[in-house]
């Protein structure tokens, strides 16, 4: 909240609290947050072919973070599923993932172009981390 306890953009999209979820709420989220920890981790992949897949995942996901105006694709399909359109400003996780999170961690309030600058960069880090290990392949 801000400081005359109105709510914000962002406090508008902090994620609710798993037992204020219903059934289809908490699917949507623990899919999205496997999809984050394949992102996070892919690149240690030991399997050739998953590396590939990775190598080809990552540019997807910027790509329709790209053409969606920063929001996932995931959250999208929840707001359809929910109310038969593919955005829903009443979905409080669509396209403010990370600005909640550091906010939530850290009380630190960024603004969606920083936001952007370190998902960009997490995502290009990793992909290039994939393309080392995948080098290092000698089959």
């Amino acid at each position: 909240m801000s400081a005359h306890n109105e709510p914000t953009d962002i406090d508008a999209a902090l994620p609710q609290h798993p037992a204020e979820r219903d059934l289809l709420g908490n699917a949507c989220f623990y899919f999205h947050f496997a999809v984050m920890v394949f992102i996070v981790s892919g690149w240690l992949d030991p399997w050739r072919p998953g590396l590939f897949f990775y190598l080809g995942f990552l540019p997807l996901v910027i790509v329709q973070w790209q053409v969606n105006k920063s929001s996932c694709v995931l959250n999208n399909i929840e707001s359809w599923l929910r109310t038969g359109r593919w955005r829903n400003p009443k979905n409080r996780e669509e396209g403010a993932w990370l600005l909640n999170m550091v906010k939530d961690v850290t009380g630190i309030a960024l603004r969606p172009w920083q936001a952007n600058a370190i998902n960009y960069g997490v995502v290009v880090t990793l992909w290039c981390a994939a393309l080392l290990h995948l080098n290092h392949w000698r089959i």
